[in-house]
């Protein structure tokens, strides 16, 4: 399975959720993250927090989606509420879509509320990613088939 990860900038939230799915999954799900605005650098308290947690960094970079035209991703999970509501690139027709809003830490005033938040999103996300590394999604062969199965795996969202 390919999975894109978006968010406007691509220095927090979506960068976080493609270390972690190829933490978690051990290389079973093929992720990537980019943005519709990218920031062009990746988010200092980001890269703390996966080093804390002794997550790879390695190869992580803020990128825009227009560099994953040739990707063709099954699934396409946006991390933040700006960048569900953009209007996506027409590749993107093929992929299933869900959203998961998921608060910014990179937004908190203070690197201990950052890291604070790090923690209660990397914990959310690492639950729904174990999840999602474990479920039978390869056998579904549709896009509304495969919304429906990660959206049950999802629910119900912590942080909505």
């Amino acid at each position: 399975m390919k999975i894109l990860f978006i968010c406007t900038h691509n220095r927090c939230r979506s960068i976080l959720a493609e270390a972690l799915t190829r933490h978690i999954s051990e290389g079973r799900i093929d992720a990537r993250s980019a943005g519709s605005q990218p920031a062009g650098v990746v988010f200092p308290g980001t890269l703390k927090y996966l080093e804390s947690q002794n997550i790879s960094t390695e190869g992580l970079v803020s990128q825009s989606w227009d560099d994953h035209e040739s990707f063709a991703p099954d699934v396409v999970i946006t991390v933040c509420d700006s960048a569900a509501g953009e209007t996506c690139p027409v590749w993107f027709g093929n992929a299933a879509r869900v959203h998961w809003g998921l608060p910014d830490p990179s937004k908190l005033p203070t690197e201990d509320m950052q890291q604070g938040m790090f923690r209660e999103v990397g914990e959310m996300m690492q639950e729904r990613l174990s999840q999602l590394a474990s479920a039978s999604l390869n056998e579904l062969t549709d896009k509304q088939s495969l919304e429906a199965a990660i959206g049950q795996l999802l629910t119900p969202e912590r942080f909505s």
